[in-house]
């Protein structure tokens, strides 16, 4: 199974980050996780991006604030798709939100919500899923149980209503 790269701008953002970590592990999605900054660890984002599908990575996320140009940066240095996870740290995270949407043309970012690191993690389980059967299952049973759960509420709440 290829491995998903997760990098964060700073290690203030890993409360947000350990989302997608733990959501990477209930799936056995094997990770690797570091700190590296597009403006500060230019040559080294940008070499660990050129050389992350040599070494087994088949999705990069990329989680950062403010300017938030990482996963910019990752994404122009690799073919592989990047998930970018905009980190709320001024402006309401609308900063780091434009910063991670706005590419231009042939470098794109695939962008989640402000602070949504657990989606990422599930995007890039999906996109891993395409050559994975087992990983395709996994995830069919998880949208099954979030129908099932949603059905149980609405079912609870038809009952609180008669009851009215």
């Amino acid at each position: 199974m290829k491995k998903v790269a997760v990098i964060m701008g700073s290690d203030s953002d890993f409360p947000v980050v350990k989302n997608a970590l733990t959501e990477l592990k209930k799936y056995g999605v094997p990770f690797e996780c570091r700190v590296m900054s597009a403006h500060r660890t230019p040559a080294a984002a940008a070499e660990f991006a050129a050389s992350a599908k040599d070494n087994g990575f088949g999705v990069i996320i990329c989680a950062a604030g403010m300017a938030a140009h990482l996963a910019g940066v990752i994404a122009g240095n690799t073919t592989l798709p990047v998930i970018g996870i905009p980190i709320k740290s001024s402006f309401e995270g609308l900063d780091a939100l434009l910063a991670t949407v706005q590419m231009p043309s042939g470098i794109p970012v695939a962008t989640v919500a402000v602070n949504g690191a657990k989606n990422a993690a599930v995007l890039a389980i999906e996109m891993l899923a395409l050559s994975d059967e087992g990983l395709a299952a996994q995830l069919e049973a998880a949208k099954r149980e979030m129908v099932e759960g949603v059905m149980a509420k609405d079912k609870a709440l038809q009952e609180q209503i008669a009851a009215l």
